[in-house]
């Protein structure tokens, strides 16, 4: 490496060195902090297990902090993506002493609204805005549906509750005849009130509304995995993919911050319930 050459006890040492540091940063205890906002997203890896290579599950959560930073607080790979693998994440940060989340910002993977319901108390899904909007608009024929489609996008920039819902069942009046929209009204119905869910919070903020923020972390999990391409093991995976957020500067994997007059406010915790 770098033209030396290094002994196995040497490499060996340094991994167990490193090792050490992931795994007192991936159970630091978080009972002193609180994150009023939550967001979590599932990137998929490719993993080395009994002579097969399997695909993972790398679980990753940013919280928003009472100053209005955001932090990668955790991280965990499981065998898939289902309620259970959820579930467990959520208990895996509940257990390390997160509380007083108010609201889960992601997207609706499977099983997530289960996972919710079963591990948080009182806590609000928002549904990423940008996959949803992407997924009422793949519902609709691509060609000659301009009108409706920035009728759609029009929508989902209104920041008043009262204001998004007039203007959705304007659009279901506008398009309620034309079959060809039928599907992506279907989409937008039964998805609109989980994806304007931050409207109905006390502090309203547009970047709340979706888990953009994430896709600079995803790309250097996936600059990583490059190298790599198949990870021999679990083990190696949490050790590479963990290191940036244990130990680098994370203002360069999280793009943006919400300014403190935005969460001017406290937080009083009473056995995971939150109040203002």
């Amino acid at each position: 490496m770098c033209g030396k050459i290094y002994s196995k006890s040497f490499v060996s040492s340094l991994t167990k060195e490193l090792d050490e540091e992931v795994k007192l940063w991936r159970n630091s205890d978080l009972k002193e902090l609180k994150y009023p906002y939550l967001l979590v997203d599932v990137v998929y890896i490719k993993v080395r297990e009994e002579n097969k290579v399997l695909s993972k599950a790398c679980h990753i959560a940013i919280g928003i902090n009472e100053k209005g930073s955001r932090e990668i607080i955790g991280f965990d790979i499981s065998d898939g993506e289902n309620e259970y693998s959820r579930s467990d994440f959520f208990e895996y940060l509940k257990q390390r002493g997160l509380s007083c989340v108010k609201m889960l910002i992601l997207d609706a993977h499977k099983g997530l609204v289960k996972a919710i319901k079963e591990t948080s108390i009182n806590v609000t899904w928002q549904r990423c805005q940008v996959h949803f909007l992407r997924n009422i608009l793949s519902k609709a024929p691509k060609k000659n549906t301009e009108e409706f489609r920035e009728d759609i996008k029009s929508l989902f920039k209104i920041q008043d509750i009262k204001l998004a819902r007039k203007v959705k069942d304007e659009i279901f009046k506008k398009y309620e005849n034309e079959k060809k929209y039928q599907n992506s009204l279907n989409v937008l119905d039964e998805g609109f009130e989980d994806a304007f869910s931050y409207l109905g919070n006390d502090i309203i903020h547009k970047r709340l509304r979706t888990t953009n923020c994430l896709e600079r972390l995803n790309e250097e999990i996936r600059r990583r995995e490059k190298v790599i391409r198949i990870f021999p093991n679990v083990d190696s995976a949490i050790r590479l993919i963990s290191s940036p957020s244990a130990f680098g500067d994370q203002s360069s994997l999280i793009s943006m911050r919400i300014g403190q007059h935005h969460l001017n406010y406290t937080l009083e915790c009473d056995n995971n319930y939150c109040t203002r």
